[in-house]
């Protein structure tokens, strides 16, 4: 093992060499890992438990009895629109302060916000309460994405990299499937009052917010993110603990970790140096971030926001009955990254990205085509959705993957928040919003309009993926992209022997 030199006192700049980041990415896979995914992955099905009961609630909060004096179009429009524009302007607010005051902090931070509007969702009493604490909500989850991305990638081993961060953004829809149950139960008069069972979904949203705040405290501070902000003594102890409980775990010395990395320590990085890093030095990587994301978030922010609302117009479905055929949905949405997250580590990012985007797109097409001719019933379009969505959902966590890994350490979080808010403000403020309309006009050429605009920025987004793509599969975060504050030269193999990094004033 290897020891770091003090922490840099407060405003002083110096240089270490280190080999903490080598050390984490050869780790074996162990129960701590697992609690890393445990205490930061679980937001994502909080998130799909979110969007999916409002979108399966939208037909009883517009009845009346309900307790608010709402719109199904308000609901799945306006009240989308506004979670999706929180979360983009979230994302945006949180993302640079996860850069500047550390991935722990902010990630503890987000979720006591999301918890809290959510908790407020629950006890609404106009349509002005309820829109505004769906845009807060909306706003805690935004800063999640940045904060639990960064904290992922920067803890688990480089050779599970991929799976595990689709695994964790695909848990989303475990999330879905719990929403979509709950609100069969919810939606049940014969169980709960109209105005009564709508909220209580979003009370038990705000209870298991709580229960991962609970867990959350265990999970440490990136090791990266101290040795870049002049902690690194921080970082060498949380480095030494994993380390030794993964030996005490397994009964033997772990290997010695190959690669040393030369660092200038700092306490920010400026907005402008953020902005030359991700506009100038690496525009590509710039370009297939916003496709990726411009695909994936009108496809799932525009369609599935209304899904509900297609089954009770074009096939009659009875709106207390839509969860059932939106569980389905769910759970093809979740194995789709579970079985092919593997593959993102093995064949590689840039034939997965640019096939999932790919296939999702032309089987979208497809279906749109089969409801357009009239062969489709509820069922059918649920195995059309199920398929489509298999190899979306693995798409459109690759694309969390890949604008979090293939950026500078330093503007991490903040080129995550600057990729989702962007891409999810031009499909999931605008999709919503427009496919609202399209469907509440009862015709089916305006709802295949919608799925063919869908499948064809997914199509787009597969093409640039197959071009621009990075061969980023069990490959250091630093080596995928070198951090600004990197010492001019090659990262060194480390040495033999035990000996504490050097610092330099």
């Amino acid at each position: 093992m290897t020891s770091a030199e003090a922490a840099v006192p407060a405003g002083n700049d110096r240089t270490i060499t280190t080999d903490i980041p080598a050390r984490l990415d050869r780790l074996p896979w162990s129960r701590w890992h697992w609690t890393i995914v445990f205490g930061l992955g679980t937001v994502w099905i909080l998130d799909g438990l979110e969007v999916t009961v409002v979108g399966n609630i939208a037909s009883r909060l517009s009845e009346p009895g309900s307790g608010l004096p709402i719109t199904s179009g308000q609901v799945t429009g306006i009240a989308a629109a506004l979670y999706v524009a929180g979360a983009c302007i979230g994302a945006l607010f949180w993302g640079r302060l996860t850069d500047k005051w550390g991935r722990k902090k902010l990630f503890m931070i987000t979720l006591a916000v999301y918890l809290a509007a959510t908790a407020l969702t629950a006890v609404s009493f106009d349509t002005w309460w309820f829109l505004l604490f769906r845009f807060l909500t909306g706003f805690g989850i935004g800063g999640e994405y940045a904060a639990i991305n960064s904290a992922i990638d920067e803890l688990i081993p480089a050779q599970y990299r991929g799976r595990v961060d689709l695994m964790i953004n695909g848990s989303f829809w475990l999330g879905a499937v719990g929403g979509s149950l709950l609100s069969i139960v919810a939606l049940n008069t014969d169980i709960f009052a109209a105005d009564v069972g709508w909220r209580l979904t979003f009370a038990l949203g705000a209870v298991l917010a709580l229960v991962i705040l609970l867990v959350r405290r265990h999970v440490p501070e990136s090791p990266r993110w101290l040795l870049i902000h002049g902690r690194d003594r921080e970082a060498e102890e949380i480095v030494t603990s994993i380390e030794r409980k993964i030996e005490k775990d397994r009964g033997e010395r772990l290997p010695r970790a190959e690669g040393e990395l030369t660092i200038h320590q700092r306490r920010s990085v400026s907005f402008v140096e953020i902005a030359r890093t991700v506009f100038s030095d690496y525009r590509r990587r710039s370009v297939l971030g916003f496709s990726l994301f411009i695909g994936q978030a009108f496809l799932y922010n525009a369609i599935t926001f209304g899904f509900g609302a297609i089954l009770t117009k074009f096939f009659d479905v009875p709106s207390g009955n839509t969860g059932y055929y939106f569980a389905v949905i769910a759970v093809g949405n979740f194995f789709g990254p579970l079985l092919l997250g593997k593959l993102f580590d093995t064949v590689g990012r840039r034939v997965m990205i640019s096939s999932t985007y790919l296939l999702s797109g032309v089987l979208l097409f497809g279906t749109a085509w089969l409801f357009d001719q009239g062969s489709l019933n509820a069922t059918t379009m649920t195995a059309c959705w199920c398929a489509v969505l298999f190899f979306a959902s693995a798409g459109a966590s690759s694309a969390y993957l890949t604008v979090s890994e293939v950026f500078p350490m330093e503007t991490r979080a903040m080129s995550i928040a600057f990729f989702y808010a962007l891409g999810t403000a031009a499909g999931g403020i605008s999709g919503p919003l427009l496919f609202a309309d399209l469907t509440d006009t009862g015709k089916v050429g305006d709802t295949v309009l919608a799925f063919c605009i869908g499948a064809a920025l997914m199509c787009a987004a597969g093409l640039v993926a197959a071009f621009l793509a990075v061969n980023a599969e069990r490959r250091s975060l630093e080596d995928i992209a070198k951090p600004l504050t990197a010492a001019a030269g090659k990262a060194r193999k480390a040495a033999t022997g035990d000996r504490p990094r050097k610092a330099t004033a």
